[in-house]
């Protein structure tokens, strides 16, 4: 007989319910987030109009390792007028995903500002960001180099840990790299804020 404690962590571990993420959709409104949510959901193009208050799906998706995880998306209206609920829906979320348009040069600056504020609430300190560069399949999209200097990823703080990721979300391409980063970064959070509590 191993120890009781041991047998019970790996009984946990293997429940699905732990392998469930809250995860909060977020950008400007036309970046692409519900097209990126249907392209996860349904693996096809959904033509969508803009999200007036909120969408929510559950998925499972399949990573790399054949793991299969289930992400609980919410993906956020992203017109002006909507933008001050983002608080109240990132609240408890295990991730954010930030969706830009990468053609969108214009409002990068507006992108940044709404980036910066969402990772500076007090409850975010820490939730890994998965910025979801999208649209890159477009002639003039900027590349990520660009972007992650007019996002200012750098001064992002030091405690939020992030991932640029290239995608055409209608085609597809790239989400699952993403999500998959995403994943390793909830996981590296959740076992650092366990070892925290084991010190206290």
């Amino acid at each position: 007989m191993g120890n009781g404690l041991s047998d019970q962590t790996s009984i946990l571990s293997s429940l699905p319910s732990f392998q469930s993420f809250h995860i909060v959709i977020l950008g400007l409104d036309c970046a692409g987030k519900t097209t990126v949510l249907y392209r996860l959901q349904f693996n096809e193009f959904v033509n969508t109009v803009p999200t007036k208050g909120f969408n929510t799906e559950k998925i499972k998706v399949t990573l790399g390792n054949s793991k299969t995880v289930t992400f609980h998306f919410w993906d956020v209206g992203g017109q002006e007028k909507l933008r001050p609920l983002w608080k109240s829906y990132t609240r408890c979320t295990d991730g954010i995903v930030f969706v830009v348009d990468s053609v969108d040069v214009e409002r990068m600056e507006e992108a940044k500002t709404e980036l910066h504020k969402i990772t500076r609430i007090s409850e975010n300190q820490g939730v890994p960001v998965l910025i979801v560069a999208n649209k890159q399949d477009l002639r003039n999209s900027l590349s990520l180099t660009e972007i992650e200097k007019l996002l200012a990823m750098g001064e992002l703080s030091s405690s939020t840990p992030w991932h640029l990721q290239p995608t055409c979300a209608i085609i597809g391409d790239g989400l699952k790299e993403g999500l998959e980063k995403l994943h390793d970064m909830i996981i590296k959070r959740r076992k650092m804020l366990r070892q925290q509590k084991k010190k206290r």
